[in-house]
């Protein structure tokens, strides 16, 4: 969150923060020299400026409202999963790999063991980002009686935004590091013995119930919608959204009990008390907890898929794919026909849409290419790196156009890893060039959205310079784009496919009048929501009565609202959805649930917490990464090889890295500070 167009916040189950001034006395900040003991989550030597004008910001709405959104714009930019100091992200997952230095990424960093509690690069935000906004929304909240030109509209709208953006910071802090300490709405003083900060984490569940309440508080005072100029704002959807999540989460089996959770977390109980940080007693009611929260935001009827109406361009729907009754049905029925499933997909992520008006995004940030970080995938030839690989395991998991997988093809859109096409195809603006392996022929609409493959068509249409546009780009070892189209041997994917889901044909980076469109990036899009809703639902056993935000949910494992909620997702991808007899399976439904997030979220930084959650996280890491051999020319690059580098050697599987690290140094400096497991030096 960098600006004001992307924050809120909430707290507590008392009525503090009334609406209406209280008159009781205001806590002043200490302004002070910070022992050389003090320890850095609470460290405050960064806000000795703003100390010394603290009386300034609270004396005035718009000193105050402005500081409010300075603590936002602390957090790091969500966008940065590939460089940048926000989580591990997709390079630390099974779908990405990058011939790259691994210190070039910190997701590399973080699987190859150069990331350690002793040195945690640039993802360090434990206290360096996190609890420094949490520590400004306390202080806001606790001099807020302060600020005398506030109307009651005025300190609902503060203590609103501000609640959301600590609950938020706690949010961060909970799926990367783990179980935070609640400071709740102490704003701790800088000048005090060591033994005055040392206190204990809160367990997992301890933090997700914190969390939730701040949330759940705070969508009271937050509104359904904003303003397109406040394009990113926290809404209640967004809190609503932020709570289904993390009740999945919560639900799940790393973190609900079973062998998951008892295989990472069995040992590590809190040492002032003895209690495990992760429970290990698995309750069913989670999941009907997260249907229910699920079912909120979509029962607000705000949102929807995106969809862009078909036309003649649009292909056919595959014939004779019978067993999804509904699939010819047109889409307001429930069904795949009537859309067009190439630019339903394509046209939200590449910037066609407009962006704030887009049904999908119950969350998103508006976003600028840089931060999007083209350059990595773009090619070399258009002033680009293509120096991030997208491993095999997802190109062989996109399914054939009838919605078969690739082992089981069918005579009419048959796969094939011998030849080559013959003849361009076009479809829905997207041009197929002939001479295409055949690998990548007859494959789902959102592979050709997302994978940039050898002989693939990249328009670049904003260049008008001759030889910056209409190119078809090749990994070949001997190719402009390959291992010889650069000095160091670095700049080819060392997989042989980039990631092509957010550019737009008209993108470009060289040659005269380039330019590229702006793009959006979801935080939290509906198909999240639908597939989340599913995946409750398909855990449960029995009814559960779930209570949530004053209203009363009746939950079970209802086979239609898991197949309402599923298909939608398949069928805006013009593929059949989920059949009555999968659905009476709930482990096949699991397996299809989990294979669809990670094709439909490619490049969205779910993978890394997915896995984690499902206790899949080492069954799937431990398989190799393997792509194309891009150091071949043509004739032997379309085999599947494990990557030539000695970072694919370095790479670790190990349950300690479900978590990121807390700092060695705050560790040492707390003694009822507990590291995460497997992270004691």
């Amino acid at each position: 969150m960098k600006s004001k167009n992307n924050f809120v916040n909430k707290r507590t189950s008392s009525n503090k923060y009334s609406l209406f001034p209280l008159n009781s006395c205001t806590l002043i900040l200490l302004i002070s020299i910070v022992l050389l003991s003090s320890c850095n989550y609470l460290s405050v030597d960064k806000y000795f400026t703003d100390e010394l004008k603290i009386d300034s910001v609270f004396a005035n709405k718009r000193y105050i409202e402005a500081y409010m959104w300075e603590a936002a714009s602390m957090f790091p930019n969500e966008v940065a999963i590939w460089r940048g100091n926000y989580t591990p992200g997709e390079l630390a997952t099974d779908q990405f790999f990058s011939l790259t230095q691994a210190g070039d990424y910190e997701g590399l960093n973080f699987v190859t063991g150069q990331l350690t509690a002793r040195n945690l690069g640039s993802i360090g935000n434990w206290y360096v980002t996190y609890y420094k906004i949490i520590r400004k929304c306390n202080t806001i909240l606790s001099r807020l009686d302060e600020v005398q030109d506030l109307t009651s509209l005025d300190r609902f709208y503060i203590i609103g935004n501000t609640r959301f953006i600590r609950a938020y910071a706690y949010y961060l802090l909970l799926l990367d590091f783990g179980p935070p300490i609640i400071l709740d709405d102490e704003v701790i003083p800088s000048n005090e013995e060591l033994s005055y900060y040392d206190r204990p984490r809160n367990t997992y569940d301890e933090a997700v119930e914190y969390i939730c309440n701040e949330f759940e508080e705070v969508s009271v005072w937050l509104p359904e919608t904003v303003s397109l100029m406040e394009f990113g704002q926290p809404t209640k959807g967004a809190a609503y959204g932020i709570i289904a999540k993390l009740r999945l989460f919560h639900a799940s089996p790393l973190f609900n009990g079973g062998s998951a959770a008892r295989t990472a977390f069995a040992t590590w109980k809190r040492s002032t008390d003895g209690v495990n940080y992760v429970q290990q007693n698995y309750d069913e009611k989670r999941w009907a907890v997260a249907a229910a929260a699920a079912k909120r935001v979509m029962d607000m009827g705000l949102y929807r898929l995106h969809t862009v109406p078909s036309d003649m361009f649009t292909p056919e729907l595959p014939a004779n794919v019978t067993d999804d009754p509904d699939y010819y049905k047109d889409w307001q029925d429930g069904g795949a026909a009537g859309i067009d499933h190439f630019h339903s997909y394509a046209d939200m992520f590449n910037g066609e849409s407009v962006i704030m008006t887009n049904p999908e995004y119950v969350w998103a940030r508006h976003e600028t290419s840089g931060n999007l970080r083209f350059n990595e995938i773009f090619p070399v030839t258009n002033g680009g790196r293509n120096i991030i690989g997208v491993t095999q395991k997802v190109i062989d998991n996109y399914s054939m156009m009838d919605g078969r997988s690739i082992y089981e093809s069918s005579e009419e859109f048959p796969y094939s890893e011998t030849g080559f096409t013959s003849g361009v195809k076009t479809f829905s603006g997207y041009r197929l060039n002939s001479d295409v392996y055949n690998m990548y022929a007859n494959r789902e609409m959102r592979f050709y959205v997302s994978i940039g493959f050898s002989e693939c068509f990249w328009p670049m249409s904003s260049a008008t310079q001759a030889g910056f546009y209409d190119q078809t780009i090749t990994y070949y070892y001997d190719s402009p784009n390959g291992r010889t189209g650069d000095q160091s041997g670095r700049m080819a994917p060392a997989t042989g496919y980039v990631l092509k889901k957010f550019i737009h044909p008209n993108d470009a980076i060289s040659g005269t009048n380039s330019r590229t469109f702006g793009k959006s990036y979801a935080m939290i899009r509906y198909a999240d929501v639908l597939l989340w809703y599913a995946e409750a639902l398909n855990n449960l056993t029995t009814a559960h009565t779930v209570e949530l935000g004053g209203e009363t949910y009746n939950i079970d494992r209802n086979t239609d609202e898991i197949k309402a909620a599923f298909n939608q997702v398949r069928h805006r991808a013009g593929l059949p959805g989920i059949t009555y007899d999968e659905l009476a399976d709930a482990s096949r439904v699991q397996e299809l649930i989990e294979h669809e997030r990670m094709i439909e979220f490619i490049g969205e930084n779910k993978r890394f917490y997915d896995v984690r959650r499902w206790g899949i996280y080492e069954k799937v890491e431990s398989e190799p990464i393997t792509g194309m051999n891009i150091e071949s020319p043509k004739e032997g690059f379309y085999r599947r090889v494990v990557p030539n580098t000695v970072a694919i050697g370095q790479r670790i599987v190990n349950k300690r890295l479900m978590f990121v690290p807390l700092p060695l140094s705050e560790v040492r400096r707390l003694p009822s500070l507990d590291q995460n497991p497997g992270w004691e030096d």
